[in-house]
């Protein structure tokens, strides 16, 4: 068998409703992980629905207990062909975010899968039990093809990735020697257009903080006391206003990474963004000037303020309010420096005669910035792979725009990564109404068969070393 025919024997399943009828069962697992009362739902993900799968093609399978007790549990199997074959890692996680059941429209539900022409609804379609579904399919299409793999292939499960990935650090530090691998390559996120092929080599960092400033006591009345009672709304206001310019620009040096390397300025040179027929316009007078939408997004720092609130805008009343916060985030590119983040910030402040704002690092969820050189072998691998299947080079981002917990990956693990997106940014994936493409879908069955397919050739970058 060949090449080839492993790639169509992945197409085929799609066709035939095989692949469709496998997803649809998994995303009738309501695996809320952000609903305590779905914990049963986490664990049957893993027990009733991807192990079965998996032992059916030669994987062993162990379900692993989080080491922290607010999370969910994980899958590791593995497949081992052979002593010196490459050793590839794979991830997904099988949890979702909310259904929002009351919130999809009419005619479709976040717990069954529905097509409407060449979209698939249903939660989890996009993010990510469609995405790790792509890959075991084409796993499964190498193996009947080849009688094998050709590689060695380990696989790991979480349940808690839209919680934060609780534990999932610790975990990998316990499991290092049977995660050990060459190479990560794995599936989540959008690519940089619903019609390119995109790889992405890493995740910008997430930094979130809260501003505030508490002047007094109570509300006072704005008849009797405005102008003589400074308005914390306005001075908080101001404040944010000296962190960038009114066209986004940012103004505080702490907050901005080293300048672009040349081989992500490259890569990025051959990336335009859009986010579909359904995304939103790019605004080109927003951002760091003198650069690409792409090199702003992919390549450089954004800071952003999620949430502003002075007083009661629901019921707002005639008088100045005492306090004022903000919720803010950063999110940062390999080169910048997140432990001087806040002491920059306040030194600034302090600099602009705002000494009365507070800054706190917030308790959401931390992520570290991460980026394979898009001139790493693995990346030319990957990309001369892709162009076979599809005959069209695939984008290659050195970092996704938004976060992933890479870092464990690369930190711990000491792994080169490459993921390969099967989903696109406007696929509503943390909304009502979430879906999938077919189109992205096909292809993304056709690049992970010819990638699979790949690793059990012998013209793979040479292995790490021990």
């Amino acid at each position: 068998m060949s090449r080839q025919a492993a790639i169509a024997d992945a197409v085929a399943q799609l066709d035939n409703g095989v692949f469709l009828k496998d997803l649809a069962r998994r995303v009738a697992i309501p695996t809320e992980s952000q609903n305590p009362e779905r914990k049963d739902a986490l664990l049957a993900y893993l027990t009733d629905e991807m192990q079965p799968t998996l032992e059916a093609i030669g994987f062993s399978c162990r379900i692993v207990p989080n080491p922290v007790s607010h999370g969910g549990p994980f899958l590791i199997a593995e497949r081992i062909e052979g002593e010196g074959l490459p050793t590839v890692l794979s991830y997904g996680h099988g949890d979702v975010i909310r259904g929002l059941e009351d919130q999809w429209r009419d005619g479709i539900t976040p717990w069954e899968l529905k097509q409407e022409g060449d979209r698939l609804y249903g939660r989890g379609t996009a993010d990510n039990k469609g995405q790790h579904s792509i890959n075991i399919q084409a796993l499964t299409s190498v193996i009947g093809a080849r009688g094998n793999l050709g590689f060695n292939c380990k696989l790991l499960i979480e349940t808690g990735e839209e919680t934060g990935s609780p534990g999932l650090r610790l975990l990998c530090e316990q499991e290092k020697d049977a995660l050990s691998a060459d190479l990560l390559l794995a599936s989540d996120g959008p690519r940089l257009q619903p019609g390119r092929p995109t790889i992405f080599l890493g995740a910008r960092g997430n930094f979130n903080f809260d501003m505030w400033l508490d002047l007094r006591e109570g509300a006072h009345h704005s008849g009797n006391w405005g102008g003589l009672l400074a308005d914390p709304g306005v001075i908080l206001a101001h404040a944010i206003a000296s962190i960038c310019s009114p066209t986004g620009k940012i103004l505080v040096d702490g907050f901005l990474p080293t300048p672009i390397p040349n081989s992500v300025r490259a890569a990025l040179a051959d990336c335009t963004v859009d986010g579909g027929e359904d995304g939103p316009k790019i605004d080109e007078w927003w951002g760091e000037p003198g650069m690409t939408p792409a090199e702003r997004v992919y390549g450089w720092n954004s800071f952003d303020v999620l949430a502003f609130k002075t007083g009661n805008p629901e019921r707002p009343v005639n008088a100045i309010p005492p306090s004022a916060k903000a919720h803010c985030q950063i999110r940062f590119v390999v080169g910048s420096d997140p432990e001087n983040f806040l002491p920059s910030l306040r030194k600034h402040l302090d600099a602009h005669g705002f000494q009365a704002v507070q800054l706190a690092a917030s308790r959401d969820a931390y992520f570290k910035a991460t980026r394979l050189d898009p001139d790493d072998p693995w990346v030319k691998w990957a990309v001369g792979s892709i162009e076979a299947t599809l005959g069209a080079k695939p984008a290659v981002l050195p970092n996704l725009g938004g976060s992933l917990p890479n870092d464990i990956f690369t930190d711990v693990l000491k792994l080169p990564t490459v993921w390969v997106p099967h989903s696109y940014a406007s696929c509503s994936q943390h909304a009502p109404n979430e879906h999938a493409l077919l189109p992205i879908i096909r292809e993304g069955l056709q690049m992970m068969a010819g990638l699979f397919w790949d690793l059990g050739e012998k013209s793979v970058p040479a292995r790490k070393a021990a």
